[in-house]
């Protein structure tokens, strides 16, 4: 891997990370287009994925930080200090519970299914492409039943699990984090705008716990110029994340995400006749 392609890389990480076209899906199929994927040791290209994905964090830190400290100061405030019931605590208080119920489902999984997403399957690009076309039809009829009336203070801890349970279903690759989370919300009546905004702060502790820890087990295989592609990629993420999470807010205030099933459509059936055609391997 060269200076470009981790540039590259990080690109397509941060501006997939948050639009729900899944990340993982394009990074696997440009690294399988690069022949950056090892066969024998897969779980490295999951780390590489890993680690640059707090370069996408780093973007959610920012553009949301004046939300995150006053979910965190309320909540230490009126649970651990002024301790009120959860019905007289405040919006930014609920929204730390929140939070916290709907990431339960997803270190669940992660930690049961550990072996498997850190292995062969997570790069087979028939998962890939079946999961980008499955759930462009699943968000479809999300679009065509959901009220759009909920706000984000109408989010309730049902609300919080289902959509918890959908995050935890994007570690199937190719069904994407963004994705899956708010098609969750859709389904549950949110606004577009406030499902997106609820799926990204509900990523900031799977994606914290999960770069950390594959950059922890990366370090033994990490050499000089790992380090320094790392750095370029995650620069890269951070800084094209932060311009997909305010593009993609803004525009589900006034639009659909039909654009964006129709993208995971054609990207699934373009990748399945590339297989086909052996101009990749699955």
């Amino acid at each position: 891997m060269n200076f470009l392609d981790a540039a590259f890389l990080g690109l397509i990480q941060g501006l997939t990370e948050f639009l729900p076209i899944s990340s993982t899906g394009h990074l696997t199929l440009a690294g399988k287009l690069l022949n950056l994927i090892s066969e024998e040791h897969p779980e490295h290209w999951t780390a590489f994925i890993a680690v640059i994905q707090l370069g996408t964090l780093l973007a959610v830190l920012i553009y949301f930080y004046k939300d995150l400290i006053a979910i965190v100061s309320d909540f230490i405030s009126e649970n651990l200090i002024n301790r009120k019931n959860f019905s007289n605590q405040n919006l930014n208080s609920k929204l730390g519970w929140l939070i916290i119920v709907g990431t339960a489902p997803i270190v669940v999984v992660g930690l049961l299914f550990k072996d498997q997403i850190e292995g062969a399957f997570t790069k087979n690009l028939y998962v890939i492409s079946s999961s980008l076309i499955i759930l462009a039809l699943i968000l479809f009829v999300a679009e065509k039943i959901s009220r759009f009336k909920k706000d984000i203070n109408d989010i309730t801890f049902f609300d919080s699990i289902m959509i918890g349970i959908a995050q935890a279903v994007s570690l199937i690759p190719g069904s994407s984090r963004s994705g899956t989370t708010i098609t969750a919300g859709l389904f549950l009546g949110l606004k577009r705008d406030v499902a997106a905004r609820f799926s990204f702060l509900l990523s900031v502790p799977a994606v914290l716990a999960s770069g950390l820890l594959q950059l922890y087990e990366a370090l033994s295989f990490i050499n000089n110029e790992m380090i320094l592609n790392l750095i370029i990629s995650t620069i890269v993420s951070a800084v094209s994340g932060y311009l997909a999470i305010d593009f993609l807010i803004k525009f589900l205030k006034k639009n659909s995400t039909m654009v964006f099933i129709i993208y995971r459509i054609i990207l699934g059936i373009s990748i399945l006749i590339l297989i086909s055609q052996n101009i990749i391997n699955p």
